[in-house]
């Protein structure tokens, strides 16, 4: 286990060094910031003197290694446009989306779960059909297109909900729902999938034949062996979810990282850019990791490495 273990952080590492390289260097591609920061009127000496004083002028893999040496000291840079250290910007806005996608993730579980378990156990029914057109809906549906239709719904037509800012509890439920759905759809699928499958295996039917009752069959039997892929999945999801959340996020005007992040790209804000890149890197891979080790819980097996 702690071979894994050490196997998975040193990968860890890896994807992060490699997404640190890769930010660093396609971000660049659109050229000097150099003109958004200086009036029209400035001189060529005033322009090199401004890249000069920020290191635009020095060869792009000094830059780099420049950054990383800042970088594993927790300095990222002053955000061109706020003069503001970048990652202080973007750690006050992780709050905010964190509480955005844990409310969308509760959300898509605490529908997806359930109504995948009752379309596998009932299979053919009403449920099972129901589930199938939620996953079908829900993976059909674009976030943008979602998210306005739910606006003029509930905002401009009913007047329920607010359409835009963070304020109260109310402010969080469209957000919340348009990030699920999409969640919603893929685990339910999965996980009706994987429970069929494990509902006809050789052991169940052999639990059934000795007078096993069909609810602990269900859940400490099936859901238990569908639960690993299922995990997985969940895993990603926690990566689309904060992906989806730059989108989601602009859409409602809701303050959070993707909105942020969305503002730096149009300004050329290397330094916010890169930080906001960074901390969702190592957020899903921590969030990976942390999958990676729950598979011991739910399969013995695997912690004895078999």
């Amino acid at each position: 286990m702690s071979s894994f273990l050490i196997s998975r952080v040193l990968y860890a590492m890896a994807v992060v060094f490699g997404v640190s390289l890769a930010v660093f260097f396609l971000i660049r591609i659109g050229g000097d910031p150099s003109a958004l920061f200086l009036p029209p009127e400035a001189s060529m000496e005033e322009i090199a003197r401004f890249r000069h004083l920020m290191g635009f002028d020095r060869p792009l893999v000094v830059q780099y290694f420049d950054f990383v040496s800042r970088a594993v000291q927790g300095d990222f840079g002053m955000s061109l446009r706020y003069e503001q250290p970048a990652m202080q910007l973007v750690l006050e806005r992780v709050p905010a989306t964190l509480q955005l996608s844990g409310m969308a993730l509760a959300l898509a579980l605490a529908i997806s779960i359930p109504l995948a378990i009752l379309a596998a156990a009932w299979r053919g029914s009403i449920v099972d059909r129901v589930s199938l057109l939620i996953s079908l809906i829900g993976q059909s549906f674009p976030a943008f297109w979602l998210a306005i239709m739910l606006i003029l719904l509930f905002s401009e037509t009913l007047h329920m909900l607010p359409a835009s800012g963070k304020g109260g509890w109310q402010n969080l439920i469209m957000p919340a729902i348009v990030l699920a759905t999409y969640s919603t759809a893929i685990i339910t699928r999965l996980l009706r999938s994987s429970m069929i499958e494990v509902l006809q295996s050789d052991y169940i039917r052999t639990a059934r034949g000795k007078g096993v009752s069909e609810g602990r069959i269900i859940f400490k039997h099936a859901l238990r062996n569908a639960a690993i892929p299922t995990l997985t999945v969940i895993g990603l999801q926690v990566g689309a979810l904060l992906g989806g959340a730059v989108i989601t996020e602009e859409v409602f005007a809701y303050p959070g990282i993707g909105r942020l992040a969305i503002q730096a790209i149009a300004n050329r804000d290397f330094t916010v850019v890169q930080a906001f890149v960074l901390v969702m890197a190592v957020t899903i891979v921590t969030v990976n990791l942390l999958v990676d080790l729950s598979y011991g819980l739910l399969d013995p097996r695997l912690r004895k490495g078999r």
